[in-house]
Order: C-alpha cells, then structure tokens, then sequence
C-alpha cells in the first residue's frame, strides 16, 4: 500500500464521520420543526391485535407528531446502521477486523 492511500482513506473515513454528524443534526432540527409544528391532535392509526392467534384489527389513537417522529427515528437508526456497516467493511480492506 501507497503511503498517499493510507492519508486517502483517513480523509474518507473523516469526510463520512462529518457526513454523518451533519445528517444527524438535520433529523434533529427536522423532529424539532415537526414536534413544534404540528398540533397535539390525535389521529386513529390501524393497529392488530394478534392475541389467541386471531388477527383483530383495531384503530388506536395517536398524536399526530408522533409520525413523523417515528419515521425520521427510523431515517436516522438506518444512518446509524449503515455507518457501522462501513466501519465494518474499511475495517476489513485495512486488514484489522
């Protein structure tokens, strides 16, 4: 390995670090604008029910803000996953596992 490859994957491994925090902090800002946006209003959100192996479908009221909540939750945790992944993955082409 080059010397000059090795400097190329530390500024990679950093570029995606600082891609990372900024992502973060924008699922920050958007779960704010959407917590303080949106009303406290409650919506009825399709729920099943699977006790005694019957499926029993039923609505369950749910605070508005809590959607996008859950969906920016979700957007981040996957964030979170594929970082760890390329760790992972520039762990292995480093030769260190």
């Amino acid at each position: 390995m080059q010397p000059g490859e090795h400097k190329g994957l530390k500024s990679a491994d950093s570029d995606l670090d600082l891609k990372f925090w900024v992502a973060l902090g924008l699922y920050g800002i958007l779960a704010g604008l959407a917590w303080f946006t949106l009303g406290g209003d409650k919506v009825l959100v399709p729920w099943f029910n699977l006790s005694d192996w019957k499926i029993v479908a039923s609505s369950k009221p749910v605070q508005m803000r809590l959607i996008p909540l859950i969906v920016l939750g979700g957007f981040a945790l996957r964030t979170v996953l594929a970082r760890q992944a390329e760790r992972i993955r520039r762990g292995r082409e480093k030769g260190s596992f």
